[in-house]
């Protein structure tokens, strides 16, 4: 059995970090990815869907170093379902992807003209 996911999109906030009690770090970004298509007038479509990446440890202290709101990055991991009650006593239902490989492939558009060019 396999519970694989890969996507490929653009971080929406900065990285929030937490310490747990054990000493470990977790890393939480939001990731954006994309579709389009053509609609049965032609007209372009578009339809963006929010995915929340939780890293933990060492990939989590590379991505709260490295990644900012606009990068681009690829996530590699897995799908974690939660169920928790609210403190109003409703059943909360989440999905998160538990992040094992992120590589980073273009860095945000602000932090990219700041840097000096190389002649």
């Amino acid at each position: 059995m396999k519970n694989t996911v890969t996507l490929v999109g653009f971080v929406g906030n900065a990285p929030e970090i937490r310490n747990l009690p054990n000493g470990a770090t977790v890393t939480s970004v939001w990731l954006a990815t994309s579709r389009n298509w053509k609609d049965a007038d032609g007209k372009r479509q578009s339809e963006t869907e929010w995915h929340r990446v939780t890293c933990f440890n060492g990939i989590g202290k590379a991505v709260a170093e490295h990644v900012a709101k606009g990068t681009m990055i690829m996530v590699t991991g897995r799908l974690h379902y939660t169920r928790w009650t609210d403190s109003e006593g409703q059943v909360r239902h989440g999905c998160e992807i538990v992040a094992e490989q992120v590589d980073f492939l273009a860095k945000a558009k602000a932090k990219a003209e700041t840097e000096p060019l190389l002649v």
